[in-house]
């Protein structure tokens, strides 16, 4: 007979919420093992007792066979004393350890609850909030670890019997499923408009009818809530935009399944793969030409986003209209989601003609992430519900919990203690009060989340954003990043491995070291040690933050600055002429982003932007594939050692009536996809550079990143594009922690 042998593991990582513990339960069974598992903050430990075959086996299945959700790590292991214990058993909960704590994202319906949820037979049938250890709501849920049911906003959900005797067995796949419900303890729906309050029988039914007669329904999801309406619907769709005030912005598109999603989009295999994966991101997919839905979901663009339903009350709202439906997040525009009853129904009311409620507090708003594949990937455009928060590991150990605040627009903050960062979802732009209130709210939530409390913060050292002036009042001890230092750290964090940079950071605008507004920048080096080896040439801008909304002043300035005459100057244009010459209210940039905001208005497709980003987007759509002509831009080296390409060809050709508008677009992109391989050719005469990066906005669009990479890849360079983390200014927070832990290396 084999001796006996106890063994002690402590298990790390992603282990609570995802069904480890009833796992393990189940594995310790298999193997004939005693002892326990029980949760601690952050960690699961583990002791078992039994044939040392049996210990050896269990260990390799722990990981191997973990729970598609969970993602452990062994951080220890040794042999104890054998106690001739009997059984196994899951001890409560403790938390008076030493926080090592992962937070669940919210999690996509599994398919034994999908299964469930449309089995006439079953008690859970047509339930909206069915869920088990492996789906459900997590983060938008849980007010503090450990991961209990007492301790989310499902509390107050006293338990029936028969779900009782689920939590309470083992050997059951809703053991200690936290969010676990069913309809006779649960939460509930409730449907009202401006004639009748619903709740109980039909409710779904009234949800339905709403949007099968072109109505606008707001319906509170997983972490807020959705507008919806008839995507097929040129009515519906355009009367959402009105009451929204929303003209142009495309909206995002949920369809039933995968073969509805094949009759509007094109896919591929790999773009079908991410769309299903658990993860149920918004995927910007390119629209076929034949595509059943109306024009103004995606009015000027080529590309819609498409989601799938991600929760049982999507799913049965799906499968009952059995037709896309427009998803879009119910907000005012730029604020985060909205996630209470009262309020939306405060604030939306002249845009909703019902509202489909219930009555699960959202603890905290997670908008959907949006991905879009580019050189071969998905890559993150905004963090969200599934992905957030991101965490990752850095390249060195900080000594004080560190808070970054991020910038201004598309803002998401970062905390990082020791070797680990966590990034929040998606808040959004910070020019309102309840934007700020959620930045606070999160910043809040995550120090409480983790039980880490940062000691210094840093922000964007544009004095000007909102977040800065949140850091500055805080009381932490401060720093500041530079925005494009904070772009480049960004994308090295991601690469630890790599020690020599060359980062084009291509953006809007942010604020530069030497007062300017910089965003044309191709920087040297590594996180910490940052040197601008190449830019654009300077030009003047007229009309502060008024620029970004109104692209035919960058594309003014331009021409100003050229002395090429622009026929389709606007009627106030001799007034922005004269403060533009006596350099009044005007900021010297270097921004590529308006270079293409210049080229969106010289091409004749938009004066003025009624979303960020408009006509950078409308160009890019505009191309077809040709990738032959290019205008190569004179490039010299000033005064500062810093090398200059010059854009004043691309005005002529801009310009140019004789082209279409079709070709000064491609010219336009293939010109600056040339020039920054010049860049690249110019630096290289007088630096080794052993990666080239690509960061920030620009880098957003498809076309102008694959050109650039097809050009540097023939030419032998490595380049490396963010896979994490988004190359927007969703990534600043995280560059601002990378930059700092270099400076205190």
């Amino acid at each position: 007979m084999n001796p006996l042998l106890a063994m002690h593991f402590v298990v790390s990582g992603r282990v609570q919420g995802v069904g480890f513990r009833p796992f393990v339960y189940r594995l310790a069974q298999r193997f004939e093992l005693s002892g326990w598992v029980q949760n601690r903050l952050g960690l699961v430990e583990i002791e078992v007792e039994g044939s040392p075959q049996h210990l050896a086996a269990f260990a390799t299945a722990l990981v191997d066979e973990a729970p598609p959700l969970a993602q452990p790590q062994i951080l220890g292991q040794m042999q104890t004393s054998v106690t001739g214990a009997s059984g196994f058993a899951i001890r409560p909960s403790v938390s008076d350890a030493r926080p090592d704590i992962h937070v669940p994202p919210d999690y996509f319906i599994c398919d034994d609850c999908l299964g469930e949820l449309f089995d006439p037979h079953d008690r859970r049938y047509r339930y909206p909030f069915i869920n088990c250890t492996q789906c459900g709501p997590r983060y938008t849920l849980i007010e503090a670890l450990p991961y209990d049911r007492a301790a989310t906003s499902m509390r107050d959900f006293a338990l029936c019997p028969a779900c009782r005797a689920e939590y309470d067995n083992p050997l059951n796949r809703r053991f200690h499923a936290e969010p676990i419900a069913c309809p006779q303890c649960g939460p509930q729906l409730l449907f009202r408009n401006d004639r009748l309050t619903l709740a109980g029988e039909g409710v779904l039914a009234a949800a339905v009818a709403a949007l099968r007669v072109g109505q606008i329904v707001a319906v509170k999801g997983v972490g807020g809530y959705h507008l919806l309406c008839d995507a097929r619907s040129v009515i519906a769709v355009s009367r959402l935009r009105e009451r929204k005030a929303r003209p142009h912005k495309p909206l995002a598109v949920m369809f039933p399944n995968l073969a509805s999603v094949r009759h509007a989009a094109e896919m591929t295999d790999d773009e079908a793969a991410f769309l299903s994966s658990p993860l149920r991101p918004v995927l910007l997919l390119r629209q076929r030409a034949d595509s059943p839905l109306c024009v103004q979901v995606a009015p000027g663009l080529t590309e819609i986003g498409v989601l799938l339903p991600y929760s049982p009350l999507h799913h049965l709202l799906l499968a009952d209209f059995a037709a896309p439906l427009v998803a879009t997040s119910a907000n005012i525009s730029g604020e985060p989601v909205l996630t209470d009853n009262a309020e939306v129904e405060a604030r939306l009311a002249g845009v909703a003609d019902a509202f489909l409620h219930h009555d699960r507090p959202i603890v905290r708003p997670a908008d959907d992430p949006v991905f879009r594949f580019s050189a071969g990937a998905p890559r993150p455009l905004r963090l969200g519900r599934g992905c957030a928060p991101v965490e990752l590991s850095l390249p060195f150990a900080l000594e004080t919990p560190l808070l970054a605040v991020g910038g201004h627009t598309k803002n998401t903050i970062a905390l990082a203690w020791e070797r680990r960062v966590v990034i929040s979802p998606h808040i959004g732009d910070l020019g309102s009060q309840r934007a700020m209130a959620v930045f606070e709210q999160v910043i809040a939530d995550l120090q409480k989340l983790y039980n880490v409390m940062a000691s210094r913060v840093v922000c964007d050292a544009h004095s000007g954003y909102a977040s800065s002036r949140w850091a500055r009042a805080s009381g932490l001890a401060l720093n500041t990043v530079f925005h494009h230092h904070a772009h480049a750290s960004a994308l090295a964090g991601e690469y630890p491995d790599i020690s020599d940079w060359l980062v084009f950071t291509w953006d809007g605008v942010g604020y530069g070291e030497d007062g300017t507004m910089w965003g044309g920048e191709a920087l040297l080096g590594k996180p910490g040690n940052w040197m601008r080896a190449a830019s654009m040439r300077p030009f003047y801008l007229p009309g502060g933050d008024a620029v970004g909304r109104e692209p035919w002043r960058a594309a003014a300035a331009l021409a100003w600055e050229t002395g090429i005459t622009w026929p389709d100057l606007p009627a106030n244009s001799e007034l922005v002429h004269t403060v533009w010459q006596r350099r009044m209210n005007t900021q010297q940039t270097s921004a590529v982003g308006r270079l293409f905001d210049a080229a969106a208005a010289f091409t004749g497709l938009l004066s003025h932007a009624s979303y960020e980003g408009q006509g950078p987007m409308w160009l890019e759509a505009m191309c077809s594939n040709s990738a032959e002509d290019a205008i190569a831009l004179p490039l010299n080296r000033d005064e500062e050692g810093v090398w200059r390409s010059d854009w004043a060809p691309l005005v002529t050709m801009l310009t140019d009536a004789m082209l279409s508008a079709r070709r000064r677009a491609e010219i336009f992109h293939n010109s600056l996809a040339h020039a920054l391989l010049a860049q690249v050719r110019a630096v290289q005469s007088t630096h080794s550079v052993q990666c080239i990066g690509l960061a920030g906005g620009v880098f957003q669009n498809r076309r102008l990143t694959g050109l650039v990479i097809d050009l540097l890849t023939a030419a032998g360079l490595q380049v490396r594009l963010a896979q994490q983390v988004p190359v927007n200014d969703g990534g600043i927070s995280f560059g601002q922690i990378v930059e700092m832990g270099h400076r205190h290396d």
